[in-house]
């Protein structure tokens, strides 16, 4: 009976997501695609929390404790993602940073939430994240309703007045394309394609003859950097030559060398701004030190913003003197101090979203290279 009683006890602790670790470390849970086709966001990810993690552990710690990272696999995939935060959520983790992509991030939510456990998700836009009123949820980065603000001011701004809009059925492309097809159509801008993609695919020649048909002025594209890169080496190839405008998931070095330099020239995309924009005193030393270990700087702002999710847990609990993930999330909450991240200074309102406007519109030259735009 009293073994019984102490399992018991084990497993309450556990599923009750009890704040503080009894480990002589404070373990933070890394959830990201290390494997599939955004393993190169992932990987990133990885090496930016672990290089500020070793930052930390050499100045001291947290609250007197050295940080260890723990990583988990999600492969992209909502699927694997599930797995992957029940894994993470039965190793005294404090709270988790991740992941990239929004039907990805939305299949660990309810898990994180119902161990108490504060998830900072980095690359996951879309609009119904934060309008669950989940307590422990916050992420780095921002929200679709912005983001679709700033592409239909873009596409006006541009002077294209018939539109084609192509997503991929996921949460995050779907949610952008929605939300941008309204905005316009409350302009004189006349939608003449909305339809989806089948992501993986190795040809979408098929897609692309139809939207041709429509005879559009300018395709917008809210799906990912992998299917664009197909996308626009094949537009290329048909000889069409209508312009791309796409959102912040096509923000990827990768995206050039799938689809070419001829092939990415000219194209436009909304993003926060790409890492070597950024102008702070903080993110430039972190950058440095970030080339300094891995001999190249990192190529996505999304793996940036994982860094600004550690940077918020860590300076959270630094604040608050306390890795008590209730106390924390009513820190976060109140967004009365402002955490220094390496995008600059970091609050959260109410339903845990970044407050602030951080997209910017970036266009690709004749080499390859992301040029931002005058506002």
């Amino acid at each position: 009976m009293k073994r019984f009683s102490t399992l018991l006890l084990a497993v309450l602790f556990v599923a009750t997501g009890a704040g503080i670790s009894m480990a002589d470390t404070i373990k933070i849970g890394l959830m990201a695609p290390l494997t599939g086709s955004w393993a190169s966001e992932g990987e990133e990810m990885k090496n930016i929390v672990n290089l500020l993690a070793d930052e930390i552990n050499a100045n001291g710690g947290l609250l007197g404790q050295q940080i260890e990272v723990i990583a988990e696999d999600d492969g992209g995939d909502p699927r694997t993602a599930s797995l992957a935060a029940q894994r993470l959520a039965t190793q005294e983790v404090i709270a988790v940073i991740g992941t990239y992509g929004s039907s990805v991030t939305e299949a660990s939510q309810a898990i994180y939430d119902d161990f108490s456990i504060l998830q900072v998700a980095n690359g996951s836009t879309a609009i119904r994240l934060t309008e669950k009123g989940l307590k422990y949820f916050f992420r780095t980065s921002p929200r679709d309703d912005e983001q679709g603000r700033v592409a239909a001011q873009t596409i006006k701004g541009l002077g294209f007045g018939k539109v084609a809009i192509l997503h991929d059925n996921t949460s995050y492309a779907k949610g952008l394309a929605e939300e941008t097809k309204g905005l316009l159509e409350k302009t004189s801008n006349s939608i003449v394609f909305f339809d989806a993609l089948t992501p993986g695919e190795r040809d979408y020649t098929a897609i692309l003859t139809k939207m041709k048909a429509a005879n559009p002025d300018v395709v917008f594209f809210t799906g990912y950097y992998p299917e664009l890169g197909l996308i626009l080496r094949q537009k290329m190839e048909m000889a069409w030559n209508v312009p791309f405008i796409g959102g912040d998931a096509t923000n990827n070095p990768d995206l050039v060398k799938i689809a070419g330099a001829k092939a990415a020239e000219g194209y436009y995309f909304l993003s926060p701004p790409v890492p070597q924009d950024l102008a702070f005193a903080k993110s430039k030393d972190f950058l440095k030190a970030y080339k300094a270990k891995y001999g190249s700087y990192p190529g996505s702002i999304w793996a940036v913003l994982s860094g600004d999710g550690f940077l918020t847990i860590t300076e959270g609990v630094k604040a608050a003197k306390t890795t008590d993930p209730e106390k924390l999330a009513e820190f976060l909450h109140a967004g009365t101090q402002k955490v220094s991240g390496l995008t600059g200074k970091i609050a959260f309102n109410t339903k845990g979203d970044r407050v602030g406007e951080v997209y910017r519109v970036y266009r690709i030259d004749a080499e390859g290279k992301f040029i931002l735009q005058d506002k």
